[in-house]
């Protein structure tokens, strides 16, 4: 039986972290793991679409997860995000996170060409092969990846016993209970776990059935998330709600700038911790000189947020 508690709770997506030059900042990347361990987060979600994967060389992914792991120490779950928009190099992240000892792998699936399903799982069970020792999540995530995790995908996934969890960023909540039931089927009552994605649908996802979530804005506002988390496990449904508003909020706040949403993130991050993460890469939109009234807002928005907890 699989020990899912380990993916049970706040998961922040981990920002890139780079130096002045526009390279990996290795001392950023450990900063960055020491704040979100103080924070009391669960965990660290590695190399995704938050860290900028994308437009990341393979051995620039291998350096950050290695300072993540080497700060860490095991004070957090690490799930380490090892999708390339091809299989060898996949494979190749697969093969590294699990011996640098993350708690487990995840994909999307490959972007840009629609693949037949059994196209989909032979490129995450190459990866998971690559990685027989080490958990598996498939990251669903349909608005950017341009396919959709279907019932019998996840079926022919869930042959595979690594599998243990499905991080669900479709805008249906009611996917994520679908995904559920099929996991348990599968694995068991406590042998499959599925996080919320969207930030701003946290508390429905967690209500839903949901074991934890993990998000892009968690970490420019860690605290409201574990309260959040807090609640739903006492059962606090009405105090929830008014903290997923609150975050909401600021969410459409930092949306507003004409700089991207991880560059307003990392600015507020700087001006509230000191932790100079650096901007974002290109063609990432870097901010504007317009957007300083916008960052200042969510800045103030987040402090009142974190006030009134």
């Amino acid at each position: 039986m699989k020990d899912i508690t380990k993916y049970q709770g706040v998961i922040p997506a981990f920002y890139a972290c780079y130096d002045e030059n526009g390279e990996i900042s290795v001392e950023g990347c450990k900063k960055f793991t020491r704040h979100l361990i103080n924070k009391g987060v669960k965990g660290v979600y590695v190399g995704g679409s938050s860290g900028e994967c994308i437009y990341q060389h393979v051995d620039e992914r291998k350096k950050v997860l290695e300072a993540v792991m080497e700060e860490s120490q095991g004070a957090l779950t690490v799930i380490a995000h090892v999708a390339c928009n091809n299989t060898a190099d996949s494979v190749e992240l697969a093969r590294h996170a699990e011996s640098v000892g993350v708690d487990a792998i995840a994909s999307i699936p490959p972007i840009y060409f629609h693949l037949p399903e059994h196209a989909i799982a032979e490129y995450w069970n190459a990866m998971s092969k690559a990685a027989p020792n080490t958990e598996f999540v498939i990251y669903n995530i349909p608005q950017l990846a341009g396919t959709s995790l279907t019932m019998s995908l996840l079926a022919e996934m869930l042959k595979n016993p690594n599998v243990v969890a499905v991080k669900n960023s479709s805008m249906p909540t009611q996917d994520i209970q679908m995904f559920k039931d099929a996991g348990i089927k599968a694995r068991g009552e406590n042998g499959f776990a599925v996080f919320n994605g969207p930030d701003e649908q946290f508390v429905a996802g967690r209500a839903i059935g949901a074991d934890g979530g993990i998000g892009g804005t968690y970490a420019v506002m860690p605290e409201l998330f574990v309260k959040m988390d807090q609640l739903m496990r006492e059962n606090n449904f009405a105090a929830a709600l008014d903290i997923q508003y609150k975050a909401n909020r600021i969410i459409y706040k930092m949306c507003e700038a004409k700089g991207n949403l991880y560059a307003v993130e990392k600015e507020i991050i700087k001006r509230m911790h000191g932790i100079d993460l650096g901007g974002v890469r290109l063609p990432l939109a870097p901010l504007a000189e317009s957007d300083e009234s916008i960052v200042a807002e969510a800045e103030q928005m987040i402090r009142q947020a974190i006030s009134e907890l």
